[in-house]
């Protein structure tokens, strides 16, 4: 239906107050604003980004904005817990492999290309203390805007899938980060 209903001419009318239509059904998955893997990634990414520019000076310190970075791993273990608990024991390989798990370890690294190179050009001008940590930082955040886009779109939406290979995907474009900012943040 995709958020639209049919006048009696045949064209199409897109109706207010459908939840769909304002949300972005047509194509994708129907509520996926609202689904919680995509704030947890979104929530990793924006924090991540905003402790990057923080450690930009050398005199910075990651302060309480560190704790808030734990906060989407928090509920994502909590998530973890109550399907272990919900779950049948037998179901549990199907969930944690699920069917895209190449995929994933994929798309994600190759989403966030060009977020890791917009973040690394735009701090290329401070000063970090530790380059290497800003720029695995950079990786964070553009592993969180890939993985935000990616769990959008990916039918896999057990915790025990997002917390095996969302990570690794993520490790992958923090390692990169972490080099790329030892090199190209030094001062």
């Amino acid at each position: 239906m995709c958020g639209f209903r049919r006048r009696r001419s045949g064209k199409r009318l897109s109706v207010p107050g459908d939840r769909r239509t304002t949300l972005g059904y047509c194509g994708g998955r129907a509520y996926a604003p609202l689904r919680p893997e995509i704030r947890r990634h979104f929530g990793v990414g924006f924090a991540s980004a905003l402790l990057a520019l923080r450690l930009l000076r050398p005199d910075a310190r990651p302060g309480a904005l560190a704790l808030v970075l734990s906060a989407p791993f928090l509920l994502l273990g909590a998530a973890v817990v109550m399907e272990l608990t919900l779950v049948p024991a037998d179901l549990w390989g199907a969930k944690l492999i699920g069917s895209n798990a190449m995929h994933c370890l994929t798309i994600i690294p190759l989403l966030s290309i060009a977020p890791l190179a917009a973040l690394l050009f735009a701090m290329r001008d401070g000063a970090p203390q530790h380059p290497g940590v800003a720029g695995a930082l950079a990786g964070a955040a553009a592993a969180g805007i890939a993985a935000t886009l990616y769990a959008s779109n990916c039918p896999d939406d057990s915790p025990l899938f997002v917390a095996s290979w969302y990570p690794l995907a993520t490790l992958i474009v923090v390692a990169v980060g972490a080099v790329a900012g030892g090199r190209l943040l030094r001062w």
